[in-house]
Protein backbone atom coordinates (compact mmCIF):
# COMPACT_ATOMS: atom_id res chain seq x y z
CA UNK A 1 0.00 0.00 0.00
CA UNK A 2 1.14 3.18 -1.40
CA UNK A 3 1.82 5.70 1.64
CA UNK A 4 -0.06 8.60 1.68
CA UNK A 5 3.06 11.14 2.00
CA UNK A 6 5.05 9.19 -1.02
CA UNK A 7 2.90 11.22 -3.80
CA UNK A 8 5.33 14.35 -2.64
CA UNK A 9 8.13 14.49 -4.81
CA UNK A 10 10.44 17.00 -6.66
CA UNK A 11 8.73 18.17 -10.24
CA UNK A 12 10.55 17.61 -13.25
CA UNK A 13 11.67 20.61 -15.40
CA UNK A 14 9.13 20.11 -17.79
CA UNK A 15 6.27 19.78 -15.15
CA UNK A 16 3.16 21.56 -15.94
CA UNK A 17 3.11 23.15 -12.50
CA UNK A 18 6.57 24.14 -12.53
CA UNK A 19 6.62 25.50 -15.99
CA UNK A 20 3.39 27.78 -14.86
CA UNK A 21 4.93 29.15 -12.39
CA UNK A 22 8.14 29.95 -14.18
CA UNK A 23 5.65 31.56 -16.63
CA UNK A 24 4.33 34.23 -14.37
CA UNK A 25 7.32 35.14 -12.66
CA UNK A 26 8.68 35.88 -15.98
CA UNK A 27 6.34 37.80 -16.38
CA UNK A 28 6.04 39.22 -13.10
CA UNK A 29 9.78 40.50 -13.19
CA UNK A 30 9.66 42.04 -16.46
CA UNK A 31 6.94 44.08 -15.51
CA UNK A 32 9.41 44.80 -11.64
CA UNK A 33 12.36 45.86 -14.18
CA UNK A 34 10.09 48.07 -16.47
CA UNK A 35 11.21 51.26 -14.79
CA UNK A 36 15.14 50.33 -14.80
CA UNK A 37 15.14 49.20 -18.44
CA UNK A 38 13.36 52.64 -18.87
CA UNK A 39 15.90 54.85 -17.38
CA UNK A 40 18.98 52.40 -19.57
CA UNK A 41 16.97 53.20 -23.16
CA UNK A 42 16.70 57.09 -21.67
CA UNK A 43 20.42 57.55 -21.02
CA UNK A 44 21.50 55.93 -24.03
CA UNK A 45 19.12 57.99 -26.48
CA UNK A 46 20.53 61.13 -25.16
CA UNK A 47 23.92 60.17 -25.48
CA UNK A 48 23.00 59.35 -29.04
CA UNK A 49 20.99 62.78 -29.94
CA UNK A 50 24.11 64.71 -28.00
CA UNK A 51 26.96 62.88 -30.07
CA UNK A 52 25.45 61.18 -32.99
CA UNK A 53 22.20 61.58 -35.31
CA UNK A 54 18.77 62.80 -33.70
CA UNK A 55 16.72 60.74 -36.30
CA UNK A 56 18.23 57.84 -36.17
CA UNK A 57 18.27 58.05 -31.97
CA UNK A 58 14.85 58.94 -32.17
CA UNK A 59 13.81 56.55 -34.51
CA UNK A 60 15.63 53.27 -32.67
CA UNK A 61 13.77 54.69 -29.40
CA UNK A 62 10.50 54.73 -30.68
CA UNK A 63 11.31 51.61 -32.26
CA UNK A 64 12.27 50.04 -28.31
CA UNK A 65 9.59 51.94 -26.85
CA UNK A 66 7.03 50.23 -29.15
CA UNK A 67 8.68 46.63 -28.22
CA UNK A 68 8.25 47.71 -24.39
CA UNK A 69 4.67 48.50 -24.53
CA UNK A 70 4.20 44.91 -26.51
CA UNK A 71 5.72 43.19 -23.68
CA UNK A 72 3.86 44.93 -20.88
CA UNK A 73 0.70 44.06 -22.52
CA UNK A 74 1.71 40.39 -23.22
CA UNK A 75 2.98 40.29 -19.47
CA UNK A 76 -0.37 41.68 -18.10
CA UNK A 77 -2.09 39.03 -20.49
CA UNK A 78 0.11 36.33 -19.08
CA UNK A 79 -0.62 37.06 -15.84
CA UNK A 80 -4.13 37.35 -16.20
CA UNK A 81 -4.47 34.10 -17.93
CA UNK A 82 -6.56 31.80 -16.46
CA UNK A 83 -6.66 28.64 -18.92
CA UNK A 84 -3.34 26.96 -18.13
CA UNK A 85 -3.97 23.98 -20.34
CA UNK A 86 -1.46 22.66 -22.59
CA UNK A 87 -2.58 25.03 -25.20
CA UNK A 88 -2.53 27.89 -22.94
CA UNK A 89 0.88 27.09 -21.59
CA UNK A 90 2.17 27.11 -25.72
CA UNK A 91 0.50 30.43 -26.17
CA UNK A 92 1.85 31.86 -22.72
CA UNK A 93 5.70 30.68 -24.50
CA UNK A 94 5.05 31.86 -27.86
CA UNK A 95 4.20 35.33 -26.23
CA UNK A 96 7.51 34.97 -24.23
CA UNK A 97 9.60 34.40 -27.37
CA UNK A 98 8.41 37.04 -29.64
CA UNK A 99 8.57 39.65 -27.07
CA UNK A 100 12.18 38.48 -26.40
CA UNK A 101 13.03 38.76 -30.15
CA UNK A 102 11.27 42.03 -30.48
CA UNK A 103 13.09 43.78 -27.78
CA UNK A 104 16.73 42.04 -28.52
CA UNK A 105 16.50 42.72 -31.99
CA UNK A 106 15.34 46.27 -31.49
CA UNK A 107 18.18 47.32 -29.20
CA UNK A 108 20.76 45.31 -31.46
CA UNK A 109 19.91 47.30 -34.31
CA UNK A 110 19.73 50.55 -31.91
CA UNK A 111 23.15 49.74 -30.85
CA UNK A 112 24.65 48.73 -34.32
CA UNK A 113 23.09 51.85 -36.25
CA UNK A 114 25.18 53.75 -33.05
CA UNK A 115 28.44 52.00 -34.18
CA UNK A 116 27.96 52.51 -37.60
CA UNK A 117 27.92 56.51 -37.26
CA UNK A 118 31.62 56.06 -35.59
CA UNK A 119 35.15 55.37 -36.83
CA UNK A 120 36.50 52.17 -36.68
CA UNK A 121 39.45 53.64 -34.73
CA UNK A 122 36.77 54.79 -31.85
CA UNK A 123 36.58 51.12 -30.76
CA UNK A 124 33.25 51.44 -30.24
CA UNK A 125 32.82 51.39 -26.57
CA UNK A 126 29.34 53.07 -26.62
CA UNK A 127 27.79 50.48 -28.78
CA UNK A 128 29.25 47.50 -27.72
CA UNK A 129 29.14 48.57 -24.10
CA UNK A 130 25.59 48.97 -24.29
CA UNK A 131 25.07 45.32 -25.84
CA UNK A 132 26.96 43.81 -23.11
CA UNK A 133 24.59 45.71 -20.19
CA UNK A 134 21.55 44.35 -22.27
CA UNK A 135 23.59 41.02 -22.38
CA UNK A 136 23.94 40.71 -18.29
CA UNK A 137 21.45 42.45 -17.60
CA UNK A 138 19.45 39.33 -19.31
CA UNK A 139 21.65 36.52 -17.89
CA UNK A 140 20.79 37.97 -14.05
CA UNK A 141 16.95 38.39 -14.74
CA UNK A 142 16.14 36.41 -17.22
CA UNK A 143 16.99 32.60 -15.95
CA UNK A 144 13.50 31.05 -15.93
CA UNK A 145 14.04 29.79 -19.53
CA UNK A 146 16.90 28.53 -20.64
CA UNK A 147 16.25 28.59 -24.42
CA UNK A 148 14.23 32.30 -24.11
CA UNK A 149 17.30 33.67 -22.69
CA UNK A 150 19.93 31.91 -25.26
CA UNK A 151 18.17 33.13 -27.94
CA UNK A 152 17.99 36.79 -26.25
CA UNK A 153 21.89 36.74 -25.55
CA UNK A 154 22.67 34.79 -29.36
CA UNK A 155 21.21 37.84 -30.91
CA UNK A 156 22.98 39.97 -28.73
CA UNK A 157 26.45 37.97 -29.02
CA UNK A 158 25.77 38.38 -33.16
CA UNK A 159 25.38 42.48 -32.73
CA UNK A 160 28.57 42.40 -30.36
CA UNK A 161 30.68 40.66 -33.03
CA UNK A 162 29.06 41.96 -36.15
CA UNK A 163 30.42 45.51 -34.86
CA UNK A 164 34.01 44.48 -35.11
CA UNK A 165 33.77 41.85 -37.56
CA UNK A 166 32.15 44.84 -39.87
CA UNK A 167 35.27 47.31 -39.02
CA UNK A 168 37.87 44.33 -39.88
CA UNK A 169 35.75 43.83 -43.03
CA UNK A 170 35.34 47.03 -44.31
CA UNK A 171 39.16 48.11 -43.76
CA UNK A 172 40.60 44.52 -45.02
CA UNK A 173 42.84 44.69 -41.60
CA UNK A 174 45.80 42.59 -41.17
CA UNK A 175 46.38 40.84 -38.21
CA UNK A 176 48.42 43.18 -36.45
CA UNK A 177 45.87 46.12 -36.64
CA UNK A 178 44.34 47.27 -33.31
CA UNK A 179 40.99 45.99 -34.98
CA UNK A 180 41.91 42.52 -34.21
CA UNK A 181 42.41 43.62 -31.26
CA UNK A 182 39.29 44.93 -30.53
CA UNK A 183 37.83 41.92 -31.80
CA UNK A 184 39.93 39.53 -29.52
CA UNK A 185 38.93 41.53 -26.80
CA UNK A 186 34.89 41.49 -27.49
CA UNK A 187 35.30 37.66 -27.54
CA UNK A 188 36.84 37.46 -24.63
CA UNK A 189 34.49 39.96 -22.67
CA UNK A 190 31.78 37.49 -24.56
CA UNK A 191 33.53 34.52 -22.26
CA UNK A 192 32.33 36.26 -19.36
CA UNK A 193 29.12 37.20 -20.27
CA UNK A 194 28.62 33.47 -21.09
CA UNK A 195 30.26 32.28 -17.59
CA UNK A 196 28.47 34.72 -16.16
CA UNK A 197 24.61 33.45 -17.37
CA UNK A 198 25.59 29.86 -16.95
CA UNK A 199 26.32 30.77 -13.13
CA UNK A 200 23.05 32.74 -12.50
CA UNK A 201 21.01 29.70 -14.93
CA UNK A 202 22.83 27.80 -12.08
CA UNK A 203 21.67 29.34 -8.84
CA UNK A 204 18.42 29.98 -10.47
CA UNK A 205 17.72 26.21 -10.86
CA UNK A 206 18.82 25.42 -7.43
CA UNK A 207 17.02 28.24 -5.80
CA UNK A 208 13.98 26.78 -7.76
CA UNK A 209 14.44 23.58 -6.12
CA UNK A 210 15.40 24.55 -2.77
CA UNK A 211 11.80 26.20 -2.72
CA UNK A 212 10.21 23.62 -4.33
CA UNK A 213 11.57 20.91 -1.14
CA UNK A 214 10.43 23.64 1.07
CA UNK A 215 7.12 23.33 -0.53
CA UNK A 216 7.26 19.81 -0.95
CA UNK A 217 7.96 19.58 3.36
CA UNK A 218 5.54 22.09 3.89
CA UNK A 219 2.82 19.96 2.18
CA UNK A 220 3.79 17.06 4.25
CA UNK A 221 3.85 18.81 7.61
CA UNK A 222 0.24 19.89 6.40
CA UNK A 223 -0.57 16.30 5.61
CA UNK A 224 0.91 14.98 8.73
CA UNK A 225 -0.80 17.26 10.66
CA UNK A 226 -4.15 16.32 9.27
CA UNK A 227 -3.45 12.54 9.69
CA UNK A 228 -2.65 13.33 13.17
CA UNK A 229 -5.82 15.37 13.54
CA UNK A 230 -7.98 12.86 12.15
CA UNK A 231 -6.47 10.32 14.08
CA UNK A 232 -6.83 12.05 17.71
CA UNK A 233 -10.37 12.65 16.28
CA UNK A 234 -11.69 8.74 15.37
CA UNK A 235 -9.80 7.62 18.46
CA UNK A 236 -11.04 10.02 20.98
CA UNK A 237 -14.68 9.79 19.49
CA UNK A 238 -13.93 6.05 19.68
CA UNK A 239 -12.93 5.83 23.02
CA UNK A 240 -15.50 8.20 24.29
CA UNK A 241 -18.40 6.11 24.48
CA UNK A 242 -17.16 3.02 26.26
CA UNK A 243 -15.23 4.92 28.60
CA UNK A 244 -18.50 6.86 29.42
CA UNK A 245 -19.56 3.46 30.22
CA UNK A 246 -16.76 1.62 31.84
CA UNK A 247 -16.53 4.43 34.18
CA UNK A 248 -20.41 4.51 35.38
CA UNK A 249 -20.74 0.75 35.92
CA UNK A 250 -17.17 1.59 38.33
CA UNK A 251 -19.10 3.73 40.10
CA UNK A 252 -22.03 1.58 40.57
CA UNK A 253 -20.38 -1.03 41.26
CA UNK A 254 -18.04 0.76 43.78
CA UNK A 255 -21.01 2.49 45.31
CA UNK A 256 -22.81 -0.63 46.59
CA UNK A 257 -25.83 -0.72 44.65
CA UNK A 258 -25.89 -4.16 43.67
CA UNK A 259 -24.19 -5.30 46.64
CA UNK A 260 -21.56 -4.73 49.42
CA UNK A 261 -18.00 -4.91 47.75
CA UNK A 262 -15.46 -7.08 49.72
CA UNK A 263 -12.75 -5.30 51.04
CA UNK A 264 -10.14 -7.68 49.03
CA UNK A 265 -11.37 -6.03 45.65
CA UNK A 266 -12.15 -2.65 46.71
CA UNK A 267 -8.98 -0.88 46.69
CA UNK A 268 -8.73 -2.20 42.68
CA UNK A 269 -12.60 -1.10 41.85
CA UNK A 270 -10.89 2.37 43.28
CA UNK A 271 -7.90 2.73 41.19
CA UNK A 272 -9.25 0.62 38.43
CA UNK A 273 -12.07 3.62 38.63
CA UNK A 274 -10.10 6.71 39.26
CA UNK A 275 -7.93 5.45 35.89
CA UNK A 276 -10.87 5.30 34.30
CA UNK A 277 -11.86 8.19 35.24
CA UNK A 278 -8.50 10.23 34.22
CA UNK A 279 -8.57 8.41 30.73
CA UNK A 280 -12.01 10.17 30.17
CA UNK A 281 -10.68 13.03 31.12
CA UNK A 282 -7.86 12.81 28.63
CA UNK A 283 -10.50 12.02 25.88
CA UNK A 284 -12.51 14.90 27.05
CA UNK A 285 -9.46 17.01 26.55
CA UNK A 286 -8.24 15.85 23.24
CA UNK A 287 -11.33 16.49 21.80
CA UNK A 288 -11.68 20.17 23.20
CA UNK A 289 -8.33 20.74 22.05
CA UNK A 290 -9.44 18.94 18.23
CA UNK A 291 -12.28 22.01 18.10
CA UNK A 292 -10.31 24.70 19.25
CA UNK A 293 -7.67 23.93 16.84
CA UNK A 294 -10.51 23.55 13.96
CA UNK A 295 -12.36 26.87 15.19
CA UNK A 296 -15.11 25.03 16.08
CA UNK A 297 -14.83 25.78 20.30
CA UNK A 298 -18.28 27.02 21.19
CA UNK A 299 -18.85 29.59 23.60
CA UNK A 300 -22.08 29.88 25.82
CA UNK A 301 -21.97 33.08 26.47
CA UNK A 302 -23.10 34.48 29.39
CA UNK A 303 -23.34 37.31 32.17
CA UNK A 304 -21.82 35.40 35.32
CA UNK A 305 -20.82 36.06 38.61
CA UNK A 306 -16.91 35.20 38.88
CA UNK A 307 -16.51 34.96 42.55
CA UNK A 308 -19.63 32.45 42.82
CA UNK A 309 -18.55 30.45 40.07
CA UNK A 310 -15.03 30.05 41.86
CA UNK A 311 -16.46 29.32 45.13
CA UNK A 312 -18.41 26.18 43.38
CA UNK A 313 -16.19 24.92 41.72
CA UNK A 314 -13.36 25.19 44.71
CA UNK A 315 -16.69 23.69 47.03
CA UNK A 316 -16.34 20.50 44.02
CA UNK A 317 -12.44 20.70 43.71
CA UNK A 318 -12.51 19.98 47.72
CA UNK A 319 -12.06 16.45 47.58
CA UNK A 320 -9.20 16.57 45.23
CA UNK A 321 -7.61 19.43 47.68
CA UNK A 322 -8.09 17.10 50.25
CA UNK A 323 -6.27 13.90 48.61
CA UNK A 324 -3.40 15.78 47.46
CA UNK A 325 -2.60 17.33 50.80
CA UNK A 326 -3.19 20.68 50.42
CA UNK A 327 -5.69 23.02 51.73
CA UNK A 328 -7.50 26.00 48.97
CA UNK A 329 -7.88 29.67 50.98
CA UNK A 330 -9.73 32.11 49.00
CA UNK A 331 -9.85 36.16 48.72
CA UNK A 332 -12.80 37.25 46.89
CA UNK A 333 -14.38 40.54 46.81
CA UNK A 334 -17.90 40.96 48.88
CA UNK A 335 -19.70 42.43 45.81
CA UNK A 336 -20.43 40.61 43.14
CA UNK A 337 -17.79 40.34 40.02
CA UNK A 338 -19.04 40.05 36.48
CA UNK A 339 -17.58 38.79 33.36
CA UNK A 340 -18.95 37.61 30.05
CA UNK A 341 -18.24 33.66 29.68
CA UNK A 342 -19.00 30.36 29.20
CA UNK A 343 -19.92 29.05 32.91
CA UNK A 344 -18.40 25.44 31.67
CA UNK A 345 -15.62 26.45 30.15
CA UNK A 346 -14.14 29.33 32.76
CA UNK A 347 -15.19 26.52 35.72
CA UNK A 348 -12.93 24.14 33.16
CA UNK A 349 -9.94 26.73 33.38
CA UNK A 350 -10.08 27.05 37.06
CA UNK A 351 -9.92 23.36 37.84
CA UNK A 352 -7.32 22.91 35.36
CA UNK A 353 -5.41 25.89 37.26
CA UNK A 354 -6.45 24.64 40.98
CA UNK A 355 -5.19 20.66 40.00
CA UNK A 356 -1.81 22.42 38.91
CA UNK A 357 -1.48 23.70 41.52
CA UNK A 358 -2.27 21.21 44.24
CA UNK A 359 -0.17 18.67 41.89
CA UNK A 360 3.13 20.73 42.44
CA UNK A 361 2.42 21.93 45.53
CA UNK A 362 4.04 18.60 46.37
CA UNK A 363 1.58 17.36 49.38
CA UNK A 364 1.91 20.21 51.50
CA UNK A 365 1.25 24.26 51.85
CA UNK A 366 -1.47 26.37 50.40
CA UNK A 367 -3.16 26.89 47.11
CA UNK A 368 -4.40 30.48 47.36
CA UNK A 369 -7.32 31.77 44.97
CA UNK A 370 -7.87 35.12 44.24
CA UNK A 371 -10.92 37.95 42.71
CA UNK A 372 -10.01 41.46 42.16
CA UNK A 373 -10.61 44.48 39.78
CA UNK A 374 -7.96 46.32 38.34
CA UNK A 375 -8.67 49.38 35.37
CA UNK A 376 -11.45 47.66 34.31
CA UNK A 377 -9.93 44.16 34.14
CA UNK A 378 -11.21 41.09 36.51
CA UNK A 379 -7.73 39.64 37.41
CA UNK A 380 -8.34 35.64 38.82
CA UNK A 381 -4.98 34.14 40.34
CA UNK A 382 -4.25 30.60 41.81
CA UNK A 383 -1.32 31.02 44.05
CA UNK A 384 0.84 28.06 45.34
CA UNK A 385 3.72 27.30 47.40
CA UNK A 386 5.18 24.62 45.27
CA UNK A 387 8.38 23.64 42.94
CA UNK A 388 8.04 27.33 41.13
CA UNK A 389 8.93 27.43 37.32
CA UNK A 390 12.29 27.67 35.59
CA UNK A 391 12.56 30.82 34.22
CA UNK A 392 13.22 29.40 30.86
CA UNK A 393 10.48 26.97 30.37
CA UNK A 394 7.75 29.73 29.93
CA UNK A 395 6.82 28.81 26.42
CA UNK A 396 6.53 25.24 26.92
CA UNK A 397 4.05 25.40 29.72
CA UNK A 398 1.06 26.11 27.33
CA UNK A 399 2.74 23.83 24.63
CA UNK A 400 0.37 20.79 23.75
CA UNK A 401 2.18 18.17 25.75
CA UNK A 402 3.91 20.52 27.06
CA UNK A 403 5.94 18.82 30.68
CA UNK A 404 9.21 19.84 32.24
CA UNK A 405 9.62 16.73 33.17
CA UNK A 406 9.34 14.63 30.22
CA UNK A 407 11.26 11.45 31.44
CA UNK A 408 9.21 8.25 32.23
CA UNK A 409 10.00 8.72 35.61
CA UNK A 410 8.90 12.36 36.11
CA UNK A 411 7.28 12.53 39.64
CA UNK A 412 4.39 14.92 38.61
CA UNK A 413 1.90 12.91 36.21
CA UNK A 414 -0.61 14.16 33.85
CA UNK A 415 -1.01 14.58 29.73
CA UNK A 416 0.45 18.36 29.57
CA UNK A 417 -3.25 19.56 27.98
CA UNK A 418 -4.62 21.06 30.55
CA UNK A 419 -2.44 24.49 30.65
CA UNK A 420 -2.53 24.56 26.63
CA UNK A 421 -6.57 23.94 26.51
CA UNK A 422 -7.00 26.36 29.25
CA UNK A 423 -5.16 29.14 27.25
CA UNK A 424 -7.37 28.46 23.85
CA UNK A 425 -10.45 29.06 26.25
CA UNK A 426 -9.24 32.04 28.39
CA UNK A 427 -8.33 33.60 24.64
CA UNK A 428 -11.28 32.67 22.83
CA UNK A 429 -13.41 34.69 25.85
CA UNK A 430 -10.79 37.50 24.73
CA UNK A 431 -8.98 37.66 27.96
CA UNK A 432 -5.61 36.44 28.94
CA UNK A 433 -3.81 33.33 30.45
CA UNK A 434 -0.01 34.10 32.17
CA UNK A 435 1.79 33.23 34.99
CA UNK A 436 4.50 34.54 37.21
CA UNK A 437 6.74 31.88 39.03
CA UNK A 438 10.14 31.56 41.63
CA UNK A 439 11.72 28.43 41.93
CA UNK A 440 11.48 26.72 45.37
CA UNK A 441 9.11 29.61 46.28
CA UNK A 442 6.21 28.77 44.26
CA UNK A 443 4.06 30.02 40.85
CA UNK A 444 1.02 32.73 40.43
CA UNK A 445 -1.12 32.01 37.27
CA UNK A 446 -3.39 34.34 36.27
CA UNK A 447 -6.60 35.34 34.19
CA UNK A 448 -7.10 38.36 33.50
CA UNK A 449 -10.85 39.14 31.88
CA UNK A 450 -12.13 42.41 30.78
CA UNK A 451 -15.26 43.84 32.72
CA UNK A 452 -18.09 44.13 30.93
CA UNK A 453 -18.92 47.67 30.55
CA UNK A 454 -22.11 48.11 32.31
CA UNK A 455 -21.05 46.89 35.62
CA UNK A 456 -17.80 48.52 35.30
CA UNK A 457 -19.50 51.28 35.36
CA UNK A 458 -21.67 50.64 38.38
CA UNK A 459 -18.75 49.30 40.48
CA UNK A 460 -17.33 52.89 39.71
Amino acid sequence: MQHPLSQYTLMSPNDPRLVRRRIREYARVGIELLSQRMVIYTLAFVLTVAYFDFVIGAIFFSLILLCEVIDLFMFRAILRQRDWSAQGTRRAMTMIYVGTVLSAVAISLFATATALQQSAESGHFMPIFMLISAAIFAAINNQHFHTVLALRLAIYVAAIVFIPAYDILTHRAPLSSELWLNMFTVIFVLGFLIELARTHISSYTRMQQNQERLEQQHERTKAAYQAKNQFLATVSHELRTPLTSIKGALGIVNAGTFCEVPAQIKAPLDIAERNTRRLADLVDDLLTLQRAEHGHLELNLDTLDLGALIGETIDRFAPYAENAGVKVTTRLPDPAVWVDGDAKRIEQVVTNLLSNAAKFSDGAGEVQVTLERDNGMVRLSVTDQGIGIPQDAHDRIFEQFGQLDSSDTRSFQGTGLGLNISKRIVEAHGARLDFISELGVGSTFFVEFPEPQVHAIAAQ
